[in-house]
């Protein structure tokens, strides 16, 4: 547990330094899976920095190998105890994904800039985090992208349309594949693509000048933004997205996801999901072609 004067955290590491707040992910062993208590400590942790006059942003970032590599799916879920939200229902889905929501959608009603410092993995949940930041920076080999729409539901938290357009939005969303993170600045879907030795520095360096800057006037700015992407429905579409999620979970390939878990293990669930789209990354700006083994699986399951 890490222990500090702004709180007991036992899954992120939160330090205040130079007008800025860092907030990093602590399970490095998991990718920065994101379960229950991590989520907690996050929005605690954001409304602490949002809080502190001596803060003018924070950075979320992530610890070891990975950014976020979305939701534990070994440890989110309903309720054991009897009498309360399973999940099995329509509305205790959506109840649930919707407890998720909130502690992420933190990032956009505070009234302090936040900016995600993306390296490594940043899938599923990962990206509903990140997109959630007011700026977004990546390293040039981030791998950036929702494979769980391959067989596990919808984007529950859904800002890539307002980032990328609905062309970019829905190749990626409906296919699960991912884009590095030059690609992804190339569409608009980060802010700016560095080399990963230098993402560290360039993002601090953003935090610098925006800790030159009054705490009211960063606040003023960046809510006026926000408040433009409401009154295009960003918000409402937030909340569409998380019922649009659970409607998704009621499909075939769901149901045969979840056996599959059940049958065969979570890893070797995910690797059946992955394996027929091969690397599963989007090039942008040059053919991409056939690829062989898409082709190959393709064939097999649909023959004519």
């Amino acid at each position: 547990m890490a222990t500090s004067e702004h709180g007991n955290y036992e899954e992120i590491r939160y330090e205040v330094e130079n007008g800025r707040a860092r907030i990093t992910l602590d399970r490095a062993d998991k990718h920065n899976a994101m379960n229950a208590r991590l989520l907690e400590e996050l929005e605690h942790a954001l409304w602490e920095a949002d809080d502190d006059l001596g803060v003018h942003c924070v950075i979320i970032k992530g610890d070891g190998a990975s950014f976020c590599s979305g939701y534990d799916l070994t440890a989110l879920g309903g309720n054991k105890r009897p009498g309360y939200r399973t999940g099995r229902s329509h509305d205790d889905d959506i109840w649930l994904i919707e407890r998720n929501i909130r502690h992420i959608r933190t990032l956009w009603e505070m009234h302090k800039p936040s900016i995600a410092q993306v390296h490594g993995n940043c899938l599923a949940g990962g990206t509903d985090l990140a997109m959630a930041c007011d700026l977004v920076i990546a390293a040039d080999d981030a791998r950036i992208g929702f494979p769980a729409a391959r067989a596990m539901g919808a984007l529950p938290n859904n800002l890539w349309i307002y980032h990328c357009g609905p062309q970019w939005a829905k190749r990626l969303q409906m296919t699960g594949d991912c884009i590095d993170g030059a690609d992804a600045e190339k569409i608009g879907l980060v802010l700016k693509s560095v080399p990963a030795t230098l993402l560290e520095d360039e993002v601090e360096g953003l935090a610098d000048r925006l800790s030159l800057i009054d705490a009211d006037l960063l606040s003023a700015n960046k809510r006026i933004t926000n408040l433009s992407m409401e009154l295009m429905g960003a918000q409402t579409l937030q909340r569409l997205a998380g019922e649009n999620d659970a409607r998704a979970h009621r499909s075939q390939a769901v149901r045969d996801y979840g056996r599959s878990v059940k049958e065969h293990g979570l890893k070797e669930t995910l690797r059946r999901r992955d394996e027929p789209f091969g690397e599963g990354l989007v090039k942008v700006g040059e053919p991409e072609g056939r690829d062989p083994m898409i082709r190959a699986h393709s064939a097999k399951s649909n023959p004519q």
